[in-house]
């Protein structure tokens, strides 16, 4: 009896440990492996986790140099890691959350767009920097922490492609606003999906159609950026069903910038119809 008693105490712990191990798996953290043990510490208390409680990574610059040499300019990629990330995976459907602190140059709805390219689902996810950075970096260490997460390795050229991605909506948003830039990309990508749509050609007019649609300008270099990006996501394997799914907590907040964009197309298009009620008065005037 008493060797019962023992078995299912042992059984009982091994089960129990196979649970705090499940549940801590749920939970990574990936920090800048350049940070100072203070910044750590800052960073672990932004995340509201201690390190006893999370399965805790390192991502080094060269890493992220995998993904953005050739995207964006070396003073930006920098020579050292700082950008860390928090990430835990939700259940099933629920979708992807994202919160910033410190990131200056990429939104929460350029990081949610680009995850879902990568792959990631389902996680809720913060970046974060001790002071700061532009967060173009934050993305490596998010899908490295989801990897780990989940034990399953994410497409290599859906990584690429994500990055390019994160780094195409950044630049476009200094020329035409940075919520702007990321309804362009979403409604461009749901469409090129949805359509399966391939062609160069194609391609181009959607995107040079929804742009008009939402009254964004756009130059020919944008055009290109966008097309060569496009071309790329078209060849991952990706569903609207599932990007839908994904961002339906991201879309909440991107359906509010596209009422305002839709506010302020009406409003110019007032100033216009006005410009051409004057010239046509002004005409016949001259004429009489």
């Amino acid at each position: 009896m008493k060797k019962v008693i023992v078995i299912i105490l042992v059984l009982l712990l091994i089960t129990g440990s196979l649970t705090i191990a499940a549940a801590a798996e749920k939970k990574v953290v990936s920090l800048g492996a350049n940070l100072s043990d203070k910044q750590r510490e800052q960073i672990l208390d932004l995340f509201g986790v201690k390190e006893s409680e999370v399965e805790i990574i390192e991502v080094t610059n060269q890493e992220e140099r995998a993904y953005l040499e050739g995207l964006i300019s070396e003073d930006i990629i920098g020579k050292r890691a700082f950008s860390s990330a928090y990430v835990e995976i939700l259940d099933a459907g629920e979708g992807i959350t994202v919160e910033t602190h410190n990131i200056s140059w990429v939104t929460k709805e350029m990081y949610a767009n680009a995850m879902v390219t990568a792959g990631v689902e389902d996680a809720k996810v913060i970046a974060a920097a001790p002071f700061e950075v532009s967060g173009t970096a934050a993305l490596t260490g998010i899908m490295k922490a989801f990897e780990k997460a989940t034990g399953e390795e994410l497409s290599e050229e859906a990584k690429k492609t994500a990055n390019e991605e994160l780094v195409t909506t950044g630049e476009l948003g200094e020329d035409i606003g940075k919520d702007e830039a990321a309804v362009l990309i979403q409604e461009i990508k749901e469409r090129i999906i949805r359509e399966k749509i391939t062609d160069p050609e194609k391609i181009r007019k959607i995107i040079i159609e929804i742009a008009a649609d939402l009254n964004i300008n756009i130059t020919q270099e944008h055009i290109d950026k966008l097309a060569d990006l496009m071309e790329r996501i078209s060849k991952l394997d990706l569903s609207v069903e599932k990007v839908s799914q994904q961002l339906q907590n991201i879309s909440k907040g991107l359906e509010k910038v596209r009422e305002t964009i839709e506010k302020n197309k009406g409003f110019f298009q007032q100033i216009l119809d006005a410009i051409k009620r004057f010239f046509a008065w002004l005409a016949d005037v001259l004429r009489g």
